[in-house]
């Protein structure tokens, strides 16, 4: 059976029910994504400097104009994802607006160039506030580079990445000095899972559609994957956060933590290096131990939703906000149920989808003013009405919208050839190495081209044109009977709103298919019984940061 939502070959009406529902779900998931992208498109350009701002408040109006490196490297990399993958997302001015992103990360993003370390906040104008010393800033930056080079061509953006991914690599595999945190002496020397998560989820984006990079990069996907099995502990029936540098669980508060939401979408990473591997066995045991373990004792049985920290003893969780609600466990959570079931067809894992996304819409979804609150109490209950700030911005929301739309991971619709973009052939990998240097970078026009880019400088490219996305993999062909059509409308009502208020953009039809009701999942079966958990030792990962992958 192929990939994607599916419906599961039990009888005749089941399947029907089953079908009526998901295609109900992927509606009213295209519909949210249109409104949540209208949000960002209309209040986080920055016209005058370039680059997007982040801390919004509920209305999105700005409340503080300093650009983490992190959200502008996320906010790029989405930017470009939906206008490659999304017929309705191809249009200029998307792609403009990640240019010019990118084009902020380019001159500002590094500290001391031609050095790799990167900022992790910076002023309006790009003027460095705060370094962490961890390797994210690097990874989101490699990351919204290669997207860059996917929608454009232009060879500069992936001679970034694939630098700077030599760079993360060589931090975390040999010497992690530049990073400049020392060992202290009393120090546990715990390895987060974060670093081989990141390090799975890079090998992944680099290696789509490039057999080049993927080959090179195969060592190094197996490598993070056997990291990121060894937070499995105490006989397989905890996921630790931290380990120790030899693999066993640590002492204390430390090593007892445990986060679901990191759980969940290191989860989602593994089952796509499943996919790659062909690896059925492994599949089996990451969704096990990594989807359905973490959410069985995650979720809160008196409120729902799912806890940000939790101890593996059931003593009380030193963070503050361990029982606090936040917006990315649940995007993650929804992805990788959805993800599970597309690849495994096992309904307990479609029933999680619906149980996770019901309490997420109904929570987390601003229906007055778009997009998401990202922080409730334990109870559901908004805490910060702002919908942007250090951590949140254009991303986890988007990015869970969009692979729930497109079944999880599929592009829901190859993109056609824009009026205004210009047809250009993919540069080689052999092209890119012959590169003797990164060629000047290219700037962006403010008002002249799209008057929602908001970089400074020259012109947008030699031709003016915003350039069509390369070929990419032929894809797989659409299902019928679970789509319902072979293209989703291109025009709904939240982004034609946000184009409209934009100088010379074309107004679109609004949609007028109405709000799809809520279906609230079916009674869960009980976990089966566990045995009582014990120590058993493990191997290490690698650091973490607030906010998700």
């Amino acid at each position: 059976m192929s990939k994607g939502l599916r419906a599961r070959q039990t009888s005749g009406g089941d399947m029907e029910k089953e079908r009526e529902t998901l295609q109900a779900w992927k509606e009213r998931v295209a519909q949210e994504l249109d409104r949540v992208v209208a949000f960002w498109m209309e209040h986080s350009h920055d016209q005058e400097h370039g680059g997007f701002f982040t801390c919004l408040g509920r209305e999105g109006r700005v409340y503080d104009d300093l650009k983490y490196v992190w959200l502008q490297g996320r906010q790029v990399w989405m930017y470009c994802r939906l206008y490659r993958t999304f017929q309705r997302f191809h249009h200029s001015q998307l792609l403009n607006a990640a240019k010019a992103g990118g084009e902020f990360l380019l001159r500002y993003a590094r500290l001391a160039p031609p050095g790799k370390k990167c900022a992790f906040v910076l002023t309006r104008d790009g003027r460095p506030v705060k370094v962490q010393r961890t390797i994210f800033s690097e990874c989101f930056y490699t990351m919204a580079m290669n997207e860059l080079w996917r929608a454009t061509g232009e060879v500069q953006y992936q001679t970034e990445a694939v630098e700077m991914m030599d760079q993360i690599v060589h931090w975390v595999r040999e010497d992690a000095s530049g990073l400049g945190r020392p060992q202290l002496q009393g120090a546990p020397t715990a390895e987060p899972m974060a670093v081989p998560m990141m390090l799975l989820n890079l090998v992944e984006q680099l290696g789509e559609a490039d057999e080049e990079l993927a080959g090179k990069y195969t060592e190094l996907g197996d490598w993070c994957a056997q990291r990121i099995l060894q937070h499995v502990q105490r006989d397989g029936q905890a996921v630790l956060e931290n380990v120790s540098e030899d693999g066993k669980e640590l002492s204390g508060c430390l090593g007892r933590q445990q986060n679901p939401g990191h759980a969940l979408e290191a989860g989602w990473f593994l089952l796509r290096h499943c996919n790659r591997k062909g690896d059925p066995e492994l599949r089996a045991h990451v969704v096990d131990k990594f989807l359905l373990l973490p959410f069985r004792s995650g979720w809160d049985p008196d409120h729902g939703g799912l806890f940000y920290f939790q101890d593996a003893d059931d003593f009380c969780p030193t963070q503050l906000e361990w029982a606090m609600k936040l917006w990315w466990p649940h995007s993650e959570a929804m992805i990788a149920f959805l993800m599970g079931y597309s690849e495994s067809g096992d309904p307990v894992l479609l029933r999680l989808f619906y149980q996770v996304a019901e309490y997420t819409f109904r929570q987390f979804r601003d229906p007055e003013y778009g997009e998401w609150f990202g922080y409730l109490s334990r109870e559901g209950k908004v805490a910060l009405s702002i919908k942007g700030g250090p951590f949140k911005g254009c991303f986890h929301v988007p990015r869970c919208l969009a692979m729930c739309e497109g079944d999880a991971g599929r592009p829901a619709e190859p993109p056609r050839p824009h009026a205004d973009a210009r047809p250009h052939p993919r540069p080689s990998r052999r092209a890119i190495k012959a590169e003797s240097a990164p060629p000047a970078a290219v700037r962006v026009s403010v008002g002249s081209r799209d008057p929602g880019c908001g970089a400074e400088g020259g012109a947008y490219s030699s031709s003016g044109a915003a350039p069509a996305p390369p070929p990419g993999p032929p894809r797989p062909q659409a299902r019928p009977a679970l789509t319902g059509c072979a293209h989703w409308p291109a025009s709904r009502a939240g982004l034609s709103r946000a184009l409209a208020k934009r100088p010379g953009a074309r107004a679109r039809r609004p949609c007028t298919s109405g709000r799809w009701p809520a279906r609230r999942a079916p009674p869960l079966p009980p976990p089966p019984s566990e045995p009582s958990p014990g120590p058993s030792p493990g191997r290490p990962g690698v650091a973490s940061e607030r906010g998700g992958s």
